[in-house]
């Protein structure tokens, strides 16, 4: 005599399961929101220390780093939601030749800066391009909350 001894299968409530995918997508739709504040707090703190270890020069070479990496990343946004945008045609037309050029305008902004702060005040050099590594750490930063995240919304 063999029995068929059935296991009923678990299957998260519909309402409890939509409800995590809404606090998930809230969450992960502040992702570029947490960057941008991660590197503004993330930048003035660490300028504040370089002044504090290394003296005004390094800080300032850190500080414009940092401004340029922060404009960086803002615009890089936008040129990626602007491609976006056309591409899609959902938005207003905004001319494929101005995306470009503002996107090698913001290149060449940057190189003009990063110049004038070498010419100027070379010892400087070191704090700027530590600078314009904020955007590794913000981004770091987010993948540990996404992480965290991730391991709470499995509970």
């Amino acid at each position: 005599m063999s029995e068929d001894v059935s296991i009923p299968e678990q299957t998260p409530e519909p309402e409890r399961e939509q409800a995590l995918d809404g606090r998930s997508e809230e969450f992960y739709s502040q992702a570029l929101r947490r960057i941008s504040l991660t590197m503004f707090v993330g930048g003035s703190s660490l300028a504040i220390i370089a002044w504090l270890r290394f003296g005004g020069r390094v800080a300032l070479g850190f500080a414009i780093g940092c401004a340029i990496a922060y404009f960086n990343f803002y615009r890089l946004k936008r040129v990626v939601s602007a491609i976006a945008d056309r591409t899609t045609q959902t938005a207003t037309k905004q001319s494929g030749t101005g995306v470009v050029l503002r996107f090698l305008l913001r290149y060449f902004l940057m190189a003009a800066v990063a110049y004038v702060m070498i010419k100027r005040w070379p010892e400087s050099l070191n704090g700027l391009l530590a600078g314009l590594f904020l955007p590794v750490l913000a981004v770091m930063v987010e993948a540990v909350q996404e992480l965290a995240f991730s391991f709470t919304r499995e509970r």
